[in-house]
């Protein structure tokens, strides 16, 4: 059971990983359906400058719009692209008291705001879109930077485009073993960094990238960890402790570790199920993992979980008779059907065939 554990927690982690670094390109996407603007404290006196998309367009005029961009647009807003209409500008610009600008990851979240409708329209629309934003929302000299910062952005995830091309399907480097070639994921980091470093200042690079690699770190070391076999499962636990210990404090490891704590819980309370633990002692272990509110909350699922398997086991011993009664499943599947609405609701249905195959597998 503790191997078949350890071997899933090691693709999951390996998936996460590739999934992080053979998409890192698309990371900077967001969804069809980005959040409101926000602003960000800094050291300095700040001023956030934001919008709404108050302007829609037809597919004809966002074609209208691609054929003619240098001269489309005043406020950048103008017959917005369809996956961009009825949305907000995702993002945010950043100046201080001297009109200078305070580069932040919003302001990355701007430019891919605008960057995720690229093939509705060329890049040459995009960017004068951008630029037209920018200028009629910002006061010299930040929007100038912004505007140079969003092209030293472009070049970027060009650049890493043919970075991806030339490594290949990184899924590919993994063994039969489901184990991650690390040694290539780290060359991979330091071209990416190269290629950071060449067209961003240093407080660009960390303002745009700092939080994303704090959580790729992470997963290359909590997989690194996971596939050391010269550590026995209380060292590697250990381990993923002693790393997310040295990190600085902030969000990021106070994620970290009640991700680890998310982690132990699993494996504490399927021990001590194992071993009869009663609803009090499981609740006490959660308590001090997860604090009382979740602890209380997953009191409440064991209880539903107990009740779905007592129902489910019931069901499988009617569906069985029925079957034997009707000589095979096809001639029962009728009576099956209505067996199933009476005892489950429509989305306990959904999970009846998966519960059924980890029944088999004993868990």
């Amino acid at each position: 059971m503790d191997n078949k554990r350890n071997t899933q927690t090691i693709i999951i982690i390996a998936l996460l990983v590739l999934a992080l670094l053979a998409g890192l390109i698309w990371w900077l996407k967001p969804n069809s359906a980005p959040t409101t603007v926000t602003g960000t404290n800094t050291a300095t006196s700040t001023t956030t400058v934001s919008t709404t998309d108050d302007t829609t367009a037809t597919d004809a005029e966002t074609q209208a719009t691609n054929s003619k961009a240098s001269t489309a647009f005043t406020t950048g807003l103008e017959r917005m692209p369809r996956s961009l209409q009825d949305t907000d500008v995702d993002g945010e610009i950043i100046i201080d008291e001297n009109k200078q600008l305070v580069v932040t990851e919003g302001l990355r979240r701007l430019f891919d705001y605008f960057l995720s409708a690229m093939g509705e329209e060329n890049e040459a629309t995009i960017v004068a879109r951008v630029e037209a934003y920018i200028r009629h929302h910002t006061p010299e000299p930040a929007a100038s930077s912004a505007i140079d910062i969003f092209h030293q952005y472009i070049s970027y995830l060009k650049e890493l485009d043919g970075l991806q091309d030339s490594y290949g399907n990184l899924q590919m480097q993994a063994t039969q073993a489901g184990k991650l070639d690390l040694n290539l994921i780290a060359q991979r980091g330091q071209d990416v960094n190269r290629i950071r470093q060449k067209l961003f200042d240093e407080n660009t690079i960390q303002a745009f990238f700092g939080g994303e690699d704090a959580y790729e770190d992470y997963s290359v070391a909590m997989v690194s960890i996971e596939q050391d076999n010269s550590l026995n499962a209380a060292q590697k636990k250990t381990s993923r402790e002693d790393y997310i210990s040295r990190l600085p404090e902030g969000e990021i490891k106070q994620n970290f570790q009640k991700q680890a704590n998310f982690g132990e819980l699993t494996q504490r309370t399927e021990e001590m199920k194992a071993k009869g633990a009663s609803k009090e002692e499981l609740f006490v272990m959660r308590r001090g993992l997860v604090g009382e509110a979740a602890a209380s909350r997953l009191a409440i699922v064991d209880t539903e979980d107990a009740n779905f398997d007592a129902r489910f086991n019931q069901y499988q011993t009617k569906r069985q008779a029925l079957i034997k009664n009707a000589g095979s499943e096809t001639k029962a599947q009728v009576q099956i059907d209505q067996l199933e609405r009476s005892q489950f609701s429509d989305t306990e249905r959904k999970r009846l065939a998966g519960y059924a195959g980890l029944k088999k597998q004993g868990y």
